[in-house]
């Protein structure tokens, strides 16, 4: 089994944090975004994963090509890297990446994560991961026939077609069939909202016949903006402790401090006179200092102190003092 994963730009709707870490790898609960994507399907596939290939663009450089590479190799995977420089859609981004495109393969777009638990139905052709949603009429939705089978893909239907929307998660039991069928999408140029569709290669692969089902998650949650990504990190900390998962490190320094469950806490953080918590992730080497700080995300060797910070989301070595009179703030910085 391989995992495909289009990783597209840094994420415009992220900055700036995206500036200088593309957003799949954005720590959430600890883990980059793609690792723990990585890690939820394999979970689902529950066999063993021989390839994982990363679609890219060549900017993001070689130190997050070896992070990515060591995400495949901790699920005794090959890690292989793909450049895409031109952003000419899904299909392009999949297409980038032919030379994996064979066998059975889940093809995952990594700026989302997933809680799950189905059995994965490996007599189709192919499976689309869907979550039952509120409106539908914002999302493209599956179309299912009397046997429970996909028959359609429509996007952002006017009138009530289903409640099940496409996540951006395939499963394909030969994904070469689909590697084909967007050749055939790049060589007559089918294009769609200026860029060349994966769902176009599915469309024509309905129309030959071929079994699509679709295969329901419990949770689908979005890392595309700031807001979103909070609460995404969130929910994965609540899941996380449920779970039973260790996240607060051993190796910290707290003083008169008090950490409020469920916490990320990595390594070497040190707090003095300060509340963490709920819905908290610091990141390793972080120091909080007089400061409370609750339902926030904060990545790595960042200072904070006397703050009182809710729904915040704050990069690494940042320095962040809430009685500030003198301040140095870069492009697309937001403070509220």
């Amino acid at each position: 089994m391989k995992i495909i994963v289009p990783m597209a730009g840094r994420g415009s709707r992220l900055r700036p944090h995206t500036l200088t870490v593309p957003k799949p790898l954005i720590p959430i609960a600890g883990k980059p975004i793609v690792h723990r994507l990585v890690e939820d399907i394999a979970g689902v596939l529950n066999q063993p994963i021989d390839e994982v290939a990363f679609i890219i663009h060549e900017s993001f450089g070689k130190q997050v090509e070896e992070e990515l590479i060591a995400i495949a190799q901790k699920l005794g995977a090959k890690g292989t890297i793909y450049y895409q420089n031109v952003a000419l859609g899904t299909g392009h981004a999949i297409m980038c990446a032919k030379d994996s495109l064979s066998g059975p393969a889940v093809i995952a777009y990594a700026d989302t994560l997933i809680r799950a638990d189905f059995d994965l139905d490996t007599s189709a052709d192919s499976v689309i991961w869907v979550k039952q949603v509120d409106q539908p009429e914002a999302f493209g939705v599956v179309n299912l026939n009397s046997d429970g089978e996909i028959i359609e893909l429509v996007e952002k239907p006017k009138e009530f077609v289903s409640d099940l929307a496409v996540i951006g998660i395939y499963y394909f039991k030969d994904v070469a069939v689909l590697k084909n069928e967007l050749q055939s999408v790049l060589d007559n140029n089918i294009i769609h909202g200026g860029e060349y569709q994966i769902n176009d290669g599915i469309k024509q692969m309905m129309a030959k016949g071929m079994k699509f089902v679709p295969g329901k998650v419990e949770e689908w949650m979005d890392c595309g903006n700031k807001n979103v990504t909070v609460e995404t990190n969130s929910k994965m900390l609540h899941f996380l402790h449920q779970d039973g998962e260790k996240l607060i490190s051993k190796a910290i320094v707290s003083e008169n401090s008090t950490i409020i469950e469920p916490c990320f806490i990595g390594e070497n953080v040190e707090l003095k006179n300060a509340t963490i918590g709920p819905n908290v992730s610091l990141g390793y080497g972080c120091k909080v200092e007089n400061a409370s700080i609750k339902n926030s995300l904060v990545q790595n060797l960042t200072v904070i102190k006397n703050a009182n910070l809710d729904n915040a989301m704050i990069g690494s070595n940042v320095t962040f003092d809430g009685n500030f009179t003198s301040i140095s703030i870069g492009d697309y910085s937001v403070l509220e």
